[in-house]
């Protein structure tokens, strides 16, 4: 169904109508239930604090020996935050987290395979580019600058890739 038809359908459901349709929407699909939880409660905080805890977990795990060290678990928050529409500034926070985490993990466990640090650039390059289209580089940018001086100091094969990912001009 298009958006016009869809659009068209719904101008013809009275009010009663409209709002039995998006009640059995928010009871049949998760993510209706989600999104309208965060809409009228938003808990960003809880949300990012929540999140900063597991991906911490996937380098410095309480439950188990070994770290999983697994991009995907930070790229996974990161996805359903954009999607919620969550304030920009907690995301990139968010964001940052995840690498600043990933570091120092590395600094106690060197040295790490190459898909390691292939996957902290490529998270990098994505903070950058999130935060230089929301006009947050100011707020941000000494932690930018602290995470590259890191790959430097660490010597990570790929430093000058940081160095010059974090400049987007």
């Amino acid at each position: 169904m298009s958006k016009r038809a869809l659009k068209k359908h719904l101008l013809d459901l009275d009010n009663a109508a409209l709002q039995e349709q998006i009640m059995e929407l928010y009871d049949r699909i998760p993510a209706v239930k989600t999104y309208y939880d965060f809409v009228f409660n938003p808990k960003e905080d809880k949300l990012v604090d929540e999140a900063k805890v597991k991906i911490s977990n996937e380098y410095f795990p309480t439950r188990r020996k070994r770290a999983r060290k697994r991009r995907s678990v930070a790229q996974k928050y990161i996805k359903h935050f954009k999607t919620l529409g969550m304030n920009p500034l907690l995301l990139v926070d968010v964001m940052l987290f995840n690498i600043e985490i990933a570091q120092i993990y590395a600094q106690g466990n060197t040295p790490q395979p190459d898909t390691f640090y292939k996957s902290m650039l490529n998270s990098f390059k994505e903070l950058v580019q999130y935060a230089t289209y929301h006009h947050l580089l100011e707020e941000v940018g000494d932690r930018i600058e602290r995470i590259v001086s890191l790959t430097e100091d660490e010597r990570w094969p790929n430093a000058t890739l940081f160095d010059e990912a974090a400049d987007p001009e």
